[in-house]
């Protein structure tokens, strides 16, 4: 005769745990039944191991049974069963009143609730209209029992004839959830859950081609792999065997540099293996490739409050009984359990990099184009990751060579230490763009390295702050005489109205649309006649802002150039000598206002004087327009600089042309 009863939780209290505060999607609802089967069927094992259970195991395996047509979904194991005593203590008896209550009990132990209390089980309910559990416990004597409930407080339990140990959980699947009475669905969710379980996982049969379809064979189609490779030791393992689990994980992608295998018991249990994936190619960076498992389960791929932010770009498995499951992230975020363990994670990424430059320098540097982006974002991210990095980060010059921190500053130190003794790190971010400027550079003595990483704008400013009397330049910031000054340069003297003249007449034949700050210098005659740089700060923090570096004004504001006119150089010496001849100066400038004017006054008097600056201007502008010279050595300037485009590239082409008959 079926017993009834109401069970000690009411759907009105236990959904809200079940639905917004434990799982976030119902399709977990899976993971968690077979995570129970596998862990009864885990539980017979060890009874058995003891001596307590002295009968044929028999062969044990978790099995899914699908019936589309009448969409149900049948979870059973062999495990160790429950007895109707049991039934009622873990299914009946979930022991609080309401959602609230319950939370702030047992708040200190979430991460142990679902399966200490059953909800594991109930997650069930979020899917199906009615659930019941048929059971036979391992103990001797025990009969088997069949609990049903349609998803109000009410159930019944009956006994009822069973032969083989075990469990069989059937949910009759409710309309809004049809979706997972198709085969295809289940399949997809067991290969996302439950590919490393450590019990078989059995769902329909194996299929071969025949007679021009696809039919089931006799062989039942097991989806896991019981033993994964993280949970062996690295002893056993060869390379081949990494490689070989990697292209099972991503199929798709190259092979990676290399890998950290995780294993350590105290003060946590933590296995997994993390592999360092190429990122040469910064535009497909893909995170969350890094799979959160416990104990075999897969849990999720997004492990960002569970290892430092510049680890998510790394690939690979964590599989730890520690972290807690199914909480919120903010919970994640302040778990001492996730601390100790990113702690962890972070130190043996360290320990191996550093392996790796102290043992396999040449691997290193092999690799180091495809790593050297990984590196940088811990070394900014994360402060233990950087003092442990400038150990074993590299730099790499124009011409290929790596060098440690402490190499480098040897090999420079004498030529590029300057008047204030800092010593000047050169840099360029394109060897074909800029190749002038680093020949420029070499041919004073200098060495110059290549950054061409995205985040090297950030980077060098580390850098500067980690380097003691360090900064750092790129190599067409400023004329080469200026980079590294070795002592007090005796700047060129020009009148006011030089300067405003020099000013305009460059300003007159350069592109609209920028900021450009006009200077002459002497930088000899063989020197370029005109320089465009960028001031190292305004450009630096340009890049960083581009990056969202926290100062954004810096990317809306115009591209500021410096142009350095060379006074010394024969070509500008020529046309400032034909603008002194063909450009009368400029007239005296009217009076000021004096202090004590009205407004109108000193109004009249400010248009009277610029009155006066704007027609000398436009005489000089005038004078710019018509010297072809001038647009020759701007365009001359611009080509090499990539800035010359458009319609002003094709009148230089043709000036060009002219000026050669």
């Amino acid at each position: 005769m079926a017993n009834k009863g109401q069970i000690g939780v009411t759907t009105e209290n236990i959904f809200p745990v079940i639905k917004q505060f434990l799982y976030s999607d119902h399709e977990i609802f899976l993971r968690e039944l077979v995570a129970n089967a596998v862990d009864a069927t885990q539980k017979i094992k060890a009874l058995a191991a003891s001596g307590d259970y002295k009968e044929e195991l028999g062969d044990l395996k978790v099995c899914l049974e699908l019936d589309e047509k009448e969409k149900t979904l049948k979870v059973i194991d062999n495990g160790i069963g429950m007895t109707e005593e049991e039934v009622d203590k873990y299914i009946n008896q979930i022991a609080f009143s309401s959602a609230g209550e319950f939370l702030e009990k047992y708040k200190d132990q979430i991460q142990n609730i679902i399966g200490h209390f059953g909800l594991g089980f109930y997650s069930a309910f979020m899917v199906s209209k009615k659930v019941t559990i048929e059971t036979l416990s391992w103990k001797e004597g025990a009969k088997a029992v069949k609990w049903s409930c349609d998803g109000s407080p009410e159930y019944t339990l009956e006994e009822i004839e069973k032969a083989d140990r075990g469990t069989v959980i059937t949910l009759y699947l409710d309309d809004d959830s049809k979706e997972y009475a198709e085969k295809a669905r289940i399949e997809g969710l067991l290969q996302k859950y439950c590919k490393f379980m450590p019990v078989p996982i059995v769902f329909g049969k194996e299929q071969e081609w025949k007679d021009g379809k696809y039919v089931d064979t006799d062989k039942d189609k097991i989806i896991n792999s019981v033993e994964p490779l993280w949970t062996k030791a690295p002893s056993e393992l060869k390379d081949e065997d990494y490689l070989s689990f990697y292209r099972t994980l991503y199929p798709m992608n190259e092979e990676p540099l290399f890998w950290i295998h995780l294993n350590v018991d105290y003060p946590f249990n933590l296995t997994g293996i993390l592999y360092f994936p190429k990122l040469k190619d910064r535009v497909a960076i893909e995170r969350n490739k890094i799979s959160l498992y416990c104990n075999q389960m897969f849990v999720t791929d997004h492990v960002d409050n569970i290892v430092p932010d510049f680890m998510t770009l790394l690939h690979g498995v964590i599989d730890s009984p520690d972290i807690p499951l199914n909480v919120s992230r903010s919970y994640l975020q302040s778990d001492a359990s996730v601390k100790k363990i990113s702690t962890y994670i972070t130190k043996k990424v360290a320990d191996r990099l550093e392996s790796i430059f102290k043992d396999q320098r040449d691997q290193l540097e092999a690799k180091w184009d495809n790593l050297k982006l990984f590196i940088e974002y811990g070394m900014l991210s994360d402060e233990k990751f950087c003092e442990r990095a400038l150990k074993f980060a590299l730099l790499k010059n124009t011409e290929g060579k790596y060098f440690s921190f402490d190499e480098y500053k040897t090999a420079v130190s004498e030529a590029q230490t300057d008047k204030d003794k800092k010593l000047v790190y050169l840099y360029a971010t394109n060897v074909e763009d800029q190749f002038s400027y680093i020949q420029a550079a070499k041919d004073k003595g200098y060495d110059v390295l290549l950054m061409d990483c995205e985040l090297d704008s950030h980077y060098v400013n580390l850098l500067e702050q980690k380097l003691a009397d360090t900064r750092f330049a790129r190599v067409d910031s400023d004329a080469v005489e200026n980079l590294i000054p070795k002592e007090d340069k005796v700047k060129l003297e020009m009148k006011e109205d030089e300067r405003y003249d020099l000013e305009n007449l460059f300003k007159a034949v350069l592109p609209q649309g920028n900021d450009y700050f006009v200077q002459g210098d002497n930088l000899g005659e063989n020197g370029a006649p005109i320089l465009i740089t960028q001031n190292e700060f305004m450009r630096r923090y340009r890049e960083m802002s581009a990056l969202g570096g926290g100062m954004n004004f810096y990317g809306s504001m115009p591209e500021s150039y410096n142009i350095t006119v060379n006074m010394e150089n024969p070509l500008v010496a020529q046309i400032w000598a034909d603008k002194l001849s063909n450009v009368a100066p400029q007239a005296e400038l009217p009076a000021e206002a004096p202090s004590d004017a009205s407004d109108e006054e000193k109004t009249k008097a400010r248009e009277a004087r610029e009155a006066v600056r704007k027609a000398h201007r436009a005489d000089v502008e005038a004078f710019a327009d018509g010297n072809e010279k001038l647009h020759q050595i701007v365009d001359l300037a611009l080509l090499a600089n990539g800035m010359l485009k458009g319609k002003a590239l094709a009148d230089f082409i043709s000036r060009s042309y002219s000026l050669l008959k």
